[in-house]
């Protein structure tokens, strides 16, 4: 399943672990024998067994305090679905808010290393999104604790394969000395990428701010046996 070795267990919250990327990570991270809780919403959405379950609000402040103690890793995953220009102004009611929380419960709680997937910038769409993502980060930060931000722009995976449709117009920008950086900064990336990338995140804990932009995802992803996308 994945030719990562294995490291030293760790304890880790993941909010939004029913989304895209937290099903699949979770299922990971307990394969590798993580210790995994999720706080979801609502304990009817199935997660695999081994998971440990706490019901809460990834945006109330007692919800994600009691969520995270014990634990020695924070994955913060809460974002709004498909992401669009109309839905600015969730961007800052959920994605910003739920980091704020989150940032303040980790801190409060002596975690040691936190993992959130970010975004890429900059961009020329989406400005919202990136902003309100930027500044999750800027709350991570200001919790002194290690963080790890991965910047990913699109995953494509099972369900969400149409932006293969314009590979052909990433390849031309890549050959192109004004699109190229542009390129390599938006490119796509594939979802068991991202997940081998988070977990190898997670087990090899950052000491300072660390930024996996999709370039370095890429790279990393290629160095653990991944493949990428474009």
């Amino acid at each position: 399943m994945d030719s990562q070795a294995k490291s030293v267990p760790h304890r880790v919250l993941t909010t939004g672990a029913t989304g895209y990327v937290g099903s699949r990570l979770v299922q990971r991270l307990l394969w590798r024998g993580h210790a995994v809780r999720a706080l979801v919403r609502s304990s009817g959405r199935a997660l695999p067994p081994g998971c440990e379950v706490v019901t809460g609000d990834a945006l109330d402040d007692s919800s994600v305090a009691a969520a995270v103690q014990g634990m020695d890793t924070l994955v913060h995953l809460v974002g709004v679905a498909h992401p669009s220009p109309t839905k600015a102004a969730l961007f800052d009611s959920v994605d910003l808010a739920s980091a704020r929380v989150a940032a303040r419960a980790a801190a409060a709680a002596g975690i040691a290393h936190i993992v959130y997937v970010s975004v890429a910038r900059p961009a020329p769409v989406m400005h919202a999104y990136v902003e309100a993502r930027q500044r999750a980060e800027q709350a991570f930060t200001a919790t002194a604790i290690p963080c790890t931000f991965l910047q990913p722009w699109y995953v494509v995976g099972p369900g969400h394969y149409w932006p293969l449709a314009i590979l052909p117009l990433y390849r031309l920008f890549e050959l192109l000395p004004a699109t190229r950086a542009t390129a390599h900064r938006l490119g796509l990336l594939s979802i068991e990428t991202l997940l081998r990338c988070l977990v190898h995140a997670i087990e090899t804990p950052a000491r300072g701010i660390r930024t996996w932009d999709v370039p370095s995802l890429r790279q990393i992803g290629s160095e653990l046996g991944g493949r990428r996308v474009a």
